[in-house]
């Protein structure tokens, strides 16, 4: 019988990856018979789950870490959908039939499935180098670690698919509870730690390595810690522990200079854990938010060739996030722009920080920083608070990122004074909280810190009352996860049930 998930978009068509390693075909129909021989077979296989995040991070990711915050919005024209609206206006109704709620949900199962189909064939492989083989193990691993870590801070209750399934495999299968979820993605990641390098040659650089395992089970640990598992301080102390191992290894230090960190030439940088590569040039693997993040009517004054999206643009409240004379605000964002020809100022808000001139369309070589160091460092200093010790430390690694920052380009001895010891750890909290917002705006981070944080009430009502007209008292924790898609609860009824409220 075929094997499938209906739960997922099934993958078709062929794929690449980026930056040298990724330039390898990945088979287009990873469920041939007479592939997955050898380990050039399984390195082939290997490269369809990295191909696979390209499609939730061109856009779908987006929707849910940064429109769906207090951080970006949709320019408002006249066409803009209700799919659209709705998962940035919470005075709208967000209903299970949304497309990008649907191509959350599917695309993430689609990489979830590719990793399985790597897991599922390499056993019966022979390899001649045991190492290798849980290399590609742990790759695969990780990536479906991550994958569910999106779905489940999403969706909160997910199906767990920890293999290819049948029809009547997948027909049986419900949703499974948060808590299990992240054990899951729990005992992925410390396999991939286990088995990970620490580098790679060249012609794969770009590969996860221990560090990016490392980073991400970090992260996962301070989410636990915070809603809605709330399992507090054993949990915090667990981030704290992966945090500082991280911090401690040689290979990893912040890039001297904010700007260089999004600059198309120094990608895979020493503060980068772990990024989804792109490449320009036609194939299909270039990446789309310079052009997608442009005011939709301006001309070559912001890019210089493809089209332009007004999509993601940041608000007044991100906008006034930024101290005066931070320079990150200007690498990051510009309130406006001028027209050419004409002179006149277009007071248009819109992201900066993936500049790149596209090949054609919407094409450009930008990768995506997942993971990278100074997230780490503001999830250690935040770790030590909320366990109520060494507020110094905490201070020391928050004003790392300030001091980068403070002589990055654009910047000044007179700006951004480092933070002296804050009256109360709440202080401090809120201190660390908007470091967070303005050094990784529009990364994917800011709705889940204020999920996690539970701050994302207080945060988002009033981010609404004053953008959207939202009522404060019409708010519901239900809004804090999205719906299930309609489409997978009429695949199967009897076991996957909606979210409340929706």
């Amino acid at each position: 019988m075929k094997r499938f998930l209906i739960l997922a978009v099934l993958m078709t068509g062929s794929f690449s990856c980026r930056k040298d390693f990724i330039d390898l075909q990945p088979i287009s129909d990873m469920n041939a018979g007479i592939f997955y021989k050898t380990e050039k077979d399984m390195n082939q296989a290997v490269m369809s789950p990295y191909a696979s995040l390209r499609n939730l991070y061109n856009q779908l990711y987006i929707y849910a870490g940064e429109i769906r915050s207090d951080n970006t919005t949709f320019s408002w024209v006249p066409g803009n959908s209700k799919d659209m609206t709705s998962i940035d206006n919470f005075g709208d109704v967000l209903l299970s039939e949304n497309t990008f709620v649907l191509g959350m949900w599917n695309n993430s199962y689609n990489t979830i499935l590719r990793c399985n189909i790597v897991l599922d064939k390499i056993d019966a492989v022979p390899f001649t180098d045991a190492k290798l083989k849980e290399q590609y193990k742990a790759e695969a691993r990780f990536i479906r670690a991550l994958s569910y870590f999106y779905l489940v801070r999403i969706f909160g209750d997910v199906p767990k698919v920890d293999r290819q399934l049948s029809v009547e495999d997948a027909y049986a299968l419900g949703r499974t509870s948060t808590q299990e979820i992240y054990n899951f993605i729990v005992e992925d990641l410390k396999f991939a730690e286990a088995n990970l390098p620490a580098s790679y040659s060249a012609v794969d650089k770009g590969r996860v390595t221990v560090g990016g395992a490392k980073g991400l089970l970090a992260k996962v640990y301070m989410t636990m810690a915070g809603y809605p598992l709330k399992k507090g301080a054993p949990y915090y102390a667990l981030a704290e522990a992966k945090a500082l191992e991280l911090i401690n290894m040689p290979q990893y230090s912040l890039v001297p200079d904010y700007k260089a960190l999004f600059d198309v030439t120094k990608e895979n940088s020493t503060e980068s854990l772990f990024e989804i590569q792109y490449k320009k040039g036609g194939t299909g693997t270039g990446s789309p938010w310079n052009n997608d993040f442009a005011p939709r009517f301006s001309n070559k004054e912001v890019v210089l060739i493809g089209d332009k999206g007004g999509f993601n643009a940041p608000t007044p409240s991100m906008s006034s996030a930024y101290e005066k004379g931070d320079p990150r605000k200007a690498i990051s964002m510009s309130d406006g722009y001028v027209t050419v020809p004409g002179g006149q100022t277009i007071n248009e808000k819109y992201v900066k920080k993936y500049y790149d001139v596209s090949f054609s369309g919407s094409d450009n070589d930008n990768n995506w920083i997942e993971l990278r160091l100074a997230d780490i460092y503001l999830l250690y200093a935040e770790a030590l608070v909320r366990q109520e010790k060494q507020q110094d430390v905490a201070l020391q690694y928050l004003n790392k990122i300030r001091t980068r920052a403070r002589n990055s380009t654009g910047g000044g001895a007179n700006v951004l004074p480092d933070y002296k010891p804050f009256s109360s750890d709440a202080a401090l909290l809120l201190a660390i909280e908007n470091e967070r917002r303005v050094e990784l705006a529009f990364e994917n981070h800011r709705w889940f810190d204020l999920v996690r944080t539970e701050r994302a009430k207080a945060v988002m009502t009033q981010e609404q009352k004053e953008q959207n007209g939202f009522n404060p008292s019409a708010w519901s924790d239900n809004m804090l996860l999205f719906p299930i898609p309609l489409q997978a609860i009429q695949a199967n009824p009897e076991k996957i049930k909606q979210n409340p409220g929706y």
